[in-house]
């Protein structure tokens, strides 16, 4: 059976060292059998610390970046520190035994400009440039980065696989991959399902939530069609529910979570779980 996972962000942002033990209980206790592991900020967390947690819980880790206003490769003013918060990344990934590190590593999300196609170009131009290093970095620590196409509202260079494989395809093998994230595949795909086929053997990383950003499940996602490009494609890692709680005001205005999406956060992690194990 697939892993079944949930992102720390359904409860709390930023994840630290201090709060990391009772959280990562709480969720193998719900039968998780996988955490997403946000690094916001290198040194939040330290490998040391969360490999004794995930050694208790039996968790299995992945681990996630966030693109905050500043971090960006294809702004030039902001290459080097992104790349360096990117190898923070990968570091901490590869000192917790998770395989990937996933995001949209291209741009600040929330920042959007409009492009002809000769910008568009050299804006992927400028990405692969800026991003080798860092993939090189990936590989020498046996770590895949997984680059995560956003829906419009939140990017303008990188919404659909489509793009993606385009922006991305010189440097995609062992140490580059997509991570997908259901709910921006039905904003921008027109089928989450040939969106998965069209990413194949590159896909590394799955992130799952309601069309509504809420649970998985009872929603307009044709989940059945999902899973079976899954399995379709060979993927064998984890579904991840990525979803984020109102009550954060910097994470909640970041992902445009204006209202709780359940009673509480942890009916909706239960809730996408009950849902995801029975399309196994």
């Amino acid at each position: 059976m697939r892993e079944i996972g949930v992102n720390t962000w359904v409860w709390t942002s930023p994840l630290t060292d201090a709060g990391v033990a009772d959280l990562l209980h709480r969720i193998a206790d719900m039968g998780f059998d996988a955490v997403e592991l946000p690094l916001e900020n290198a040194g939040d967390l330290d490998a040391a610390v969360v490999t004794d947690v995930l050694a208790e819980t039996g968790l299995t880790p992945c681990v996630v970046g966030a693109m905050a206003p500043g971090r960006d490769l294809v702004d030039a003013d902001c290459v080097a520190a992104t790349q360096d918060y990117l190898r923070a990344c990968i570091d901490f990934a590869a000192g917790v035994g998770a395989r990937s590190v996933c995001g949209p590593f291209y741009a600040a999300t929330g920042r959007v400009w409009r492009m002809d196609a000769a910008q568009r170009q050299a804006a992927y131009d400028d990405l692969r440039t800026h991003l080798a290093p860092v993939v090189d970095h990936a590989v020498a620590q046996g770590v895949r980065l997984g680059v995560e196409p956003l829906n419009r509202y939140e990017t303008s260079l990188v919404n659909t696989v489509d793009q993606a494989l385009t922006a991305l395809e010189p440097l995609l093998g062992e140490g580059l991959g997509l991570a997908l994230d259901s709910y921006h595949l039905n904003i921008e795909e027109r089928s989450s399902a040939d969106a998965i086929r069209a990413a194949g053997e590159h896909l590394a990383h799955v992130q799952v939530c309601g069309s509504d950003r809420g649970a998985p499940g009872g929603d307009q996602t044709d989940w059945p069609a999902f899973v079976a490009a899954l399995d379709e494609v060979g993927y064998d890692g984890p579904l991840v529910i990525e979803s984020f709680t109102a009550d954060n005001a910097s994470i909640a205005t970041a992902a445009s979570i204006w209202r709780p999406l359940a009673p509480t956060q942890d009916e909706l992690a239960r809730d996408g779980l009950s849902f995801l194990r029975s399309l196994a």
